[in-house]
């Protein structure tokens, strides 16, 4: 412990006065950064950590081979990669090579388990195949379907509507977020937490996620694990903070899960839809392992869906002209007695535009594997045996080699032809998975995927056919990470009602 603390006092006094020597230049370079003993690129990883993102963007796409090693420090490398056919060996042709990894599992494990997004081999296999059987049941996507729309009905439209009105100016970022936890806490666990309820309240669980999330996230940008850990093991500062937050989470699932072992018991036959009930009803009762799950399943929908939506009604508000085909395309869509899920099914040019926005602003920018043995990527990249890879589809959105000149610009006919015989309608053109990772792709590819998109839809059209989501910003937000993409301060806009 003597020789931990000193390493630690060390570093402590080196780290500051080294980064005042080394980060005084002004301008960022696209090259792969210089790396020195023990520190490897630290400083230029710290000079660049509120635009880590983009930085490393950069230097991917400016990369040959759209791949670059990056020295952490203490020996510490992680390999970068925006190269489709890396992410394909990555992610399918030699999946059983590369896992989430320890430094990932430990770093989460207080948050999330052994849940779904932080398990590998049998762990994952066991709960992709439960999660798998659940997600695919028509009677789960019309409960979807049915909670989005009430949320949307009972809660969204009256709050827009009184900001409208009043003429106030909202953070919308905020308004999306409640609005994706109270969908994704309905679909579950069957509760209702009431976040975007029109007090907008500070409600303890919500709270306490959102805490979770972010204080779980800065382990990941500490120096050496090895401080996080101390920090933990002496139950102080931002641990100690984690501690409570987390246990809050873990502690209010159980009893809703106990509440649901309870009302099932007293049930005939399963009549909630929610995953939860599922889950319970399958043979799953196991409470860790059920808390797992559904933590790592609301981490999912509630922070991927919100962010996705965030960068889409800002793109939107300075293109007018998709705006109104999207207006267009409702219109066209809505359908006496028509069920949620076929209105929103054939909406291709509003597909279009979520994926067009997803290309250039992803809710999961990078996502790294481990390399469980030495391996050669298809770009001839050498990986040591504990290396992590990351793919970035964050560069990969913009590759002009890929994408074209124009790749900066926001436009959504780039996934759409007219469909045979002519005419106005359009036909939606997919792209190859591993050159568009934003579901991730191969064996983990997001269970949750057409829920998400049936989710977005409704709330474009619901928004939309109603409301002007005019943003009030400046300047281009902020575009932050900690285990998802955020607008950093929010995203203010104003509401207007549509004649």
């Amino acid at each position: 412990m003597d020789l931990t603390f000193s390493t630690t006092l060390i570093f402590s006094i080196l780290v500051p006065l080294s980064l005042f020597i080394f980060t005084r230049s002004k301008k960022a370079s696209t090259k792969p950064p210089k790396s020195y003993p023990i520190f490897g690129s630290f400083f230029t990883i710290v000079k660049n950590k509120d635009r880590f993102v983009q930085w490393s963007s950069e230097i991917l796409t400016n990369s040959p081979n759209l791949t670059f090693p990056l020295h952490r420090s203490l020996g510490r490398w992680i390999v970068f990669t925006a190269n489709p056919a890396n992410v394909q060996h990555l992610l399918k042709d030699n999946f059983s090579n590369y896992e989430k990894g320890d430094f990932f599992k430990v770093t989460l494990r207080d948050f999330l388990g052994d849940g779904i997004f932080n398990s590998d081999g049998q762990a994952w296999k066991f709960q992709r195949q439960v999660a798998s059987h659940e997600f695919n049941t028509k009677s789960l996507r019309k409960f979807v379907a049915t909670v989005v729309d009430s949320e949307l009905a009972d809660r969204l439209v009256p709050i827009l509507k009184k900001v409208a009105a009043e003429e106030t100016v909202i953070d919308f970022q905020d308004i999306l977020q409640r609005f994706a936890f109270d969908n994704v806490c309905r679909i579950a666990f069957g509760y209702d937490p009431g976040y975007l309820s029109p007090s907008l309240p500070k409600e303890k669980f919500a709270v306490a996620f959102e805490a979770a999330v972010k204080l779980s996230s800065e382990r990941f940008s500490t120096f050496i694990p090895l401080i996080w850990k101390i920090k933990k093991g002496m139950n102080i500062g931002s641990e100690k903070q984690l501690k409570i937050a987390i246990s809050e989470v873990r502690d209010f699932a159980k009893e809703l899960i106990r509440e649901k072992k309870r009302e099932l018991e007293q049930q005939s036959s399963l009549e909630s839809v929610d995953l939860l009930s599922r889950f319970l009803s399958s043979g799953h009762s196991d409470e860790d392992f059920i808390t797992d799950i559904v933590i790592s399943f609301i981490l999912a929908g509630r922070d991927t869906t919100s962010a996705a939506l965030t960068w889409f009604f800002w793109l939107l508000s300075d293109h007018g002209e998709v705006e109104d085909e999207i207006l267009r395309e409702i219109d066209g869509a809505a359908t006496e007695g028509a069920s949620a899920y076929d209105e929103v099914k054939d909406m291709v040019y509003t597909h279009a535009s979520i994926c067009e926005s997803m290309r250039l602003y992803p809710p999961v920018p990078t996502d790294s594997k481990e390399a469980m043995g030495d391996d050669v990527l298809p770009d001839g990249t050498v990986v040591k045996k504990g290396m992590r890879v990351a793919y970035h589809p964050y560069a990969m959105g913009r590759v002009e080699k890929v994408w074209g000149k124009d790749w900066a610009e926001f436009r959504p006919t780039r996934w759409l032809e007219r469909a045979e015989g002519g005419g106005e309608k359009w036909s939606f053109v997919n792209r190859d998975t591993f050159t568009y990772p934003v579901f991730q792709a191969g064996p983990r590819i997001c269970l949750g995927k057409e829920m998400a998109f049936l989710q977005m839809k409704r709330v474009i059209a619901g928004v939309l056919q109603q409301f002007r989501v005019v943003s009030v910003a400046e300047t281009e937000p902020a575009y932050v990470t900690d285990l998802t993409a955020k607008m950093k301060g929010g995203f203010p806009v104003r509401i207007e009602m549509r004649n």
